[in-house]
């Protein structure tokens, strides 16, 4: 039987009801938490009082809802927009996040964004974690009349506010007073100015969608010179104009570019980071996916990075949008050390100077003092590609009396490639767990051969000794380099016995006439 209109209707109109309920209540719980903040700041304000930075903390994360296994469909199904925080106690990611996420919340209410802000303990609730879709800790998703979307912006608290807004709300601050434009001066370090006569058009509706496609910078809009120049003060006497600002010595960029969206938004890529950028937890991801290829790396302390930053800023300018600069702070070792260890500098704890070319994985070392002349060539030389490739190695070992030669990367050529003898090669590293084994019978073998004068054993450590013609992957490896053919050594089994190597070492010698020991 087919329904009726009226049915239909009833339907409906029941369902209207029901979300607005859900709504209602979602929007009631919210007004409560804000209704008890706003009674602290008067009984603050009675007393003369200014609320700590506690407090203010304790504030915003109260206006954070905190999603349990009764309320998550209820609050996530009944509001229109909602981005939920999926965390673990226990997770340092997450505990860095969270004060973040308060203060946006903040943020956000004084804006009078409609997006709620909720947090959900995930590992306490798992249900509602699955319900989610919350798979790792901590993980941001909006959700809009209930459907996610993941979170794509960056993790400080104004990183979350011009995300949310663009997503929520509108992604174009529009300007038309000098008191809207110094108040917006108080709130944004870095954004992007657009002035047209006219808000429409072909330039204006592409710089409109570079605005919703970026997830980083705040875009603002305005049509009059005078309040553009309180935002950026050399503005071009144009009918149209974009130009990114930054709190820093190179404060203003401007565009002179076609006005097409993806013109625009590599435009902000090459442009929205500062000289200088600190690597941190929390700007690592945007900072590994810059589109500037060449990356300069500085490592040190506070102090010492303190009185380098002129020299470091200096530099940068001549290489503005070519080179990128980060600064690393040597003591953590958790953003210092896997690149530091890629140098077999792990341990230092002296300023360090490093490059990275990310179109060619190859990694280049600063050797001499961090001037400004020499860092300065070392740019230059990195930009024209005649920088040679760093590759690290121990420091140069005495063999005299060792029966397997001791190979580090700086002696790889001479006493492998350039070597007329043979040579069998033992690639390790100290966390090899196989490797002890393969090292006694490299051993063996040398003094089983230690009467031949065309055969040379060796080792190296890979971990700490690097050569472009060495590309080893699995520990350990053993390589044969023939005296006649040093570009194509063999590799030789290391499951093999005693008796099996020395058998295929004999087949390729030059002198043939090695016998096998009773022993072997």
């Amino acid at each position: 039987m087919k329904p009726t209109l009226r049915f239909i209707v009833f339907l409906l109109t029941l369902l209207l009801v029901l979300r607005f309920n859900v709504a209602t209540e979602v929007k009631d719980e919210l007004e409560e938490l804000l209704a008890v903040d706003e009674e602290v700041e008067r009984e603050a304000e009675k007393g003369g009082e200014k609320l700590s930075e506690a407090e203010v903390l304790s504030k915003a994360q109260r206006i954070v809802i905190e999603l349990k296994n009764e309320n998550t469909e209820r609050v996530v199904n009944g509001n229109e927009f909602v981005l939920v925080l999926g965390y673990a106690p226990w997770c340092p990611r997450s505990a860095e996040l969270m004060p973040h996420f308060a203060e946006a919340a903040t943020s956000l209410k004084e804006l009078g964004n409609p997006l709620i802000m909720a947090k959900l303990d995930a590992d306490r609730y798992p249900k509602p974690a699955s319900f989610l879709g919350v798979k790792g800790f901590p993980t941001l998703l909006l959700f809009v009349n209930g459907t996610s979307q993941p979170y794509s912006g960056g993790f400080t608290a104004d990183d979350i506010v011009i995300w949310a807004q663009k997503k929520t709300s509108t992604p174009v601050i529009r300007i038309s007073s000098v008191a809207e434009a110094e108040k917006f001066l108080t709130k944004y370090q870095t954004f992007l100015i657009g002035r047209f006569e006219n808000f429409e058009g072909p330039d204006y509706e592409e710089f409109v969608s570079a605005a919703k496609s970026d997830n980083e910078i705040q875009f603002v809009e305005t049509s009059q010179v005078e309040l553009a120049q309180v935002l950026y003060p050399d503005i071009k006497p144009t009918d149209r104009f974009l130009g990114i600002v930054k709190s820093e010595p190179e404060r203003y960029s401007a565009y002179d570019g076609a006005f097409i969206l993806n013109k625009i938004l590599e435009f902000v890529d090459y442009n929205k980071f500062p000289l200088v950028t600190k690597l941190t937890e929390m700007n690592s991801v945007r900072v590994y996916s810059s589109p500037i290829k060449l990356q300069v790396l500085v490592f040190a302390n506070i102090d010492d990075f303190k009185n380098l930053l002129d020299t470091l800023q200096d530099v940068a300018k001549t290489f503005k949008s070519k080179i990128m600069f980060i600064y690393v702070d040597i003591n953590d070792e958790n953003l210092a050390k896997p690149f530091l260890t890629l140098f077999g500098l792990e341990e230092s704890k002296n300023t360090v100077v490093g490059a990275f070319d990310n179109s060619m994985s190859s990694k280049y070392l600063l050797e001499s003092k961090p001037t400004q002349i020499n860092i300065e060539e070392f740019c230059n030389n990195l930009m024209q590609g005649s920088l040679s490739p760093y590759f690290k190695s121990q420091p140069i070992p005495d063999n005299t009396e060792a029966s397997v030669r001791a190979i580090v990367g700086k002696t790889f050529d001479d006493e492998i490639l350039s070597s007329k003898k043979d040579v069998l090669l033992e690639v390790f590293t100290p966390w090899c767990m196989n490797c002890e084994a393969t090292s006694k019978q490299v051993e063996k073998l040398a003094k089983h051969y230690k009467g031949s004068s065309n055969l040379i054993f060796a080792r190296t450590d890979a971990s700490a000794n690097e050569h472009p013609k060495l590309q080893v992957n699995d520990y350990p490896t053993l390589l044969f380099y023939r005296a006649d053919d040093k570009a194509n050594p063999i590799k030789l089994s290391t499951k093999s016995s005693l008796k099996e190597l020395a058998a295929s070492i004999n087949k390729y010698l030059k002198v043939k006439n090695q016998v096998l020991k009773d022993e072997l």
